[in-house]
Order: structure tokens, then C-alpha cells, then sequence
């Protein structure tokens, strides 16, 4: 159970599960799978003893930590493997919730989060992420992870490689493969859609239909454009054989006829 706090400088989630964390105590060697702060700028922390604590380059996150990142928080983070995510402004994070199973990285509660997973040399490196609504299996990619606070949605972005996504409360039938450049939105009451948007197709159907507006208007308002309009052999503004030069000048009018005499 969570509690959202709401104040002045943004809100901040406070964590009932902290006493459920204490129930299961991290092993002796949790300590090589913290994450390193390697970038950070604005108000991001961590939770302890149902306090934040504000991190700095070089801190560490130990396993079953709360991120909280403020309105303007930003932070970069890498753990052991050289595998990094980012946590963006107004998220909630935890850290290896899932210990000792060191293959579930994250469990995103509400915001934006995004996620290198380093390969192993030609070996995979299956990791999961969690939100609400979603199961997100990796090997070896990078791609985003945005959690809807209100409805709780998720929207799986692939940048690179390959991700396995499976509705956390409908898992019916096979995760949906998705690919580079395909997305993915997991609603909470609805199962996973079928549907996938390739954005590198949407970028082709766009520039297609601006070169096809810009096609039409030139030739609506042919004098307004270089190049078109009787220039054109054939083309706007000019008839049935034109061929761009002056017409000639007209024949000059007969002679008018001679008096009778």
C-alpha cells in the first residue's frame, strides 16, 4: 500500500511496503548489485526509515530502495554488469524489489524511466522490469517505460533490440514481441492490444503527406512557386502542346479593298 504526499515543491510517494521489505532481509552480498549515481541534477532520493535522503554522484542504491526523483529530478545510475537506467522527473522507483532473483531490476511505480540492459558479450542478459499494468523482459536493449499515475497505463518504448512484454494482471496468451522503433500502451482493465507503432513507418507516412500538401499547393497557386505553372511543358497555366515560349503576335489585319471606279 502507498501513500502520495502533495505539497509545494512537487509530491513525494512514501512507501508503506517498507515494513514488508524488512521481512525479507537482503543477502551478504547485496552489496555488489547497488547502483551508482553517475549523473544527477535537481531534488532526487532515496527512502529511509520513511524519510528522503537526497542522493549525490557517487551514491549507492541498495537493494529494495524507493527512488523518488522531484519535479525537476534527473538522475543517471549503473550497476555492476554496465548495464544503466535513468529516472526521470516525478517517478518512483524500487531497486531490486524482487531479492535474491538479481534478474528484476525495477519496479516502476508512476513516471518515466529509461533502460540500457549491457550484453554479456555475445552471452544474453535477461533482466525484468515491473510496473503495475506490465511485465517487461530483456536481454540486451535499450528502450523507455512510462507509468500513467492516474490510470496507472504503461507505454513500452524500444529504441534498440528487443523486448517481451506481457500484461501483469491479464497475462493471456504470448508476450508481444516488440522490435526497434515499436511501442506498446498496457491499460490496467484491458488486455495487452495487438496493435504495435512502428515510428519509422509514421515518420514515412508524414513526409509523404507533406510532399503530397506541398505537390497540391503549388499547383493551386502556380505563380506563387518557381518552376511551375507555363514554364512547365504541359504543366499549370499552360495549354496542349506549350512549350514555356512568347506566343507569337497576331497576323496584321488585311488591306482594306480598292474604291470602286
Amino acid at each position: 500500500m502507498t501513500a502520495i504526499l502533495r505539497n509545494g515543491s512537487g509530491w513525494l510517494l512514501f512507501a508503506a511496503f517498507a515494513g514488508v521489505c524488512l521481512a525479507q532481509m537482503p543477502p551478504s552480498d547485496a552489496g555488489q548489485y547497488a547502483a551508482r549515481v553517475t549523473s544527477l541534477n535537481g531534488q532526487v532520493s532515496v527512502l529511509k526509515d520513511n524519510q528522503p535522503w537526497a542522493l549525490s554522484v557517487g551514491d549507492s542504491v541498495h537493494v529494495r530502495q524507493l527512488i523518488i526523483s522531484g519535479p525537476d529530478g534527473h538522475a543517471m545510475f549503473q550497476v555492476s554488469d554496465g548495464s544503466t537506467f535513468e529516472v526521470f522527473p516525478n517517478s518512483n522507483v524500487v531497486f531490486r524489489k524482487n531479492i535474491p532473483n538479481w534478474s528484476d531490476l525495477l519496479d516502476v511505480l508512476v513516471g518515466r524511466v529509461r533502460i540500457h540492459i549491457q550484453k554479456l558479450g555475445t552471452t544474453p542478459n535477461p533482466n525484468r522490469i515491473y510496473t503495475p499494468t506490465a511485465v517487461i523482459s530483456v536481454r540486451g536493449t535499450t528502450f523507455d517505460v512510462s507509468v500513467n499515475e492516474d490510470s496507472e497505463s504503461t507505454v513500452v518504448e524500444v529504441e534498440e533490440g528487443e523486448v517481451a512484454v506481457q500484461h501483469a494482471l491479464h497475462p493471456v496468451g504470448s508476450p508481444k514481441i516488440l522490435h526497434s522503433g515499436e511501442s506498446v500502451t498496457v491499460y490496467k482493465n484491458y488486455p495487452l492490444e495487438a496493435r504495435t507503432i512502428d515510428k519509422g513507418m509514421i515518420a514515412q507516412h508524414g513526409l509523404r503527406a507533406l510532399m503530397d500538401a506541398l505537390y497540391t499547393a503549388a499547383y493551386r497557386n502556380p505563380r506563387g512557386i518557381p518552376g511551375i505553372g507555363g514554364g512547365i511543358p504541359g504543366g499549370a497555366g499552360g495549354g496542349s502542346g506549350d512549350t514555356g515560349k512568347p506566343a507569337p503576335p497576331p497576323a496584321p489585319p488585311p488591306p482594306p479593298p480598292s474604291p470602286p471606279h
